[in-house]
């Protein structure tokens, strides 16, 4: 969400209790505000393009879908709420959801028309979504902060596991199912990895079924997130749903510095910004 300065309030006359309360009714209410305000100039001015997108799509999806973020398999992805849902839900509350076969959890990152507007952009529609059980409860939070836990407390076992067996493996994220019905490791390698014994003994140690999943550096750098050279989040943890190929091409075609340094990303890659400023890559 946003972040708004109220330092021109005049509310001096207040006490502290009353200062701190009213400052937190204000940023809410106006931060909502904002932000609907904010949505709806991004939607209206995109009505154009939208009436092109609409008539190449089969039509606007009617349910009510949401934009969350799970750490594990699932990755940025939608959530269907059901009508019978009646409860309000906000970016930035933590949920739990379900697709039939699995049970996680996630936070929500966008409601609303912008949903519509993205996945309008995405031609998508109709198609099969996890859907939303409940936003938090307490005992929701206390288990999610009990996985965090244990995720934390299986990676020395694992980086152990994988000493005993000599294999050749960067761990760069593990995940524990909300419902605790699976453990993911992800992890990074040079080449493929025979990984069958070590999942035995990770079964065996952890009780629960286990998935080891290989995935490339830019993954891993969309896993761990960071600071890019620009001073703003990676694209890839932000906002960019999948990878495009860059190419060298676009660095000369933009007459950029052939630095290697300047163009590679932390994941060593030609930096996904290269694309931004060409139309026909986007």
């Amino acid at each position: 969400m946003i972040h708004i300065d109220l330092s021109f309030l005049k509310i001096q006359e207040l006490t502290e209790k009353e200062k701190q309360q009213a400052e937190k009714q204000i940023n809410d209410n106006l931060e909502y505000k904002i932000y609907d305000l904010y949505t709806d100039s991004i939607v209206n001015n995109s009505c154009d393009n939208c009436e092109v997108n609409i008539a190449s799509f089969h039509s606007w999806d009617e349910r009510n879908i949401i934009e969350v973020y799970s750490d594990g398999f699932w990755g940025t992805h939608f959530v269907e709420i059901p009508e019978t849902y009646d409860k309000q839900v906000k970016v930035g509350d933590y949920i739990v959801e379900s697709d039939g076969t699995a049970t996680d959890a996630a936070i929500v990152r966008e409601v609303g028309k912008m949903v519509n507007l993205k996945r309008n952009k995405m031609g998508l529609a109709n198609e099969h979504l996890p859907v939303l059980r409940r936003v938090f409860t307490l005992k929701d939070m206390e288990r999610y902060k009990q996985n965090l836990k244990d995720e934390k407390e299986a990676e020395p076992i694992f980086r152990e596991l994988v000493k005993k067996h000599n294999l050749e493996m960067k761990l760069v994220n593990i995940h524990f199912q909300f419902d605790r019905k699976k453990l993911y490791f992800f992890y990074t390698a040079d080449g493929r990895v025979d990984f069958r014994e070590l999942a035995k003994d990770l079964a065996n140690r952890f009780r629960t079924r286990i998935e080891l999943r290989q995935i490339g550096v830019r993954d891993e750098a969309q896993k761990l997130g960071g600071i890019g050279t620009c001073g703003r989040e990676y694209c890839c943890t932000t906002f960019l749903k999948s990878f495009k190929r860059i190419q060298t091409q676009m660095v000369a075609d933009q007459n950029l510095s052939v630095s290697a340094s300047k163009l590679s990303g932390p994941c060593g890659k030609l930096k996904c910004c290269l694309s931004f400023e060409l139309p026909e890559s986007n």
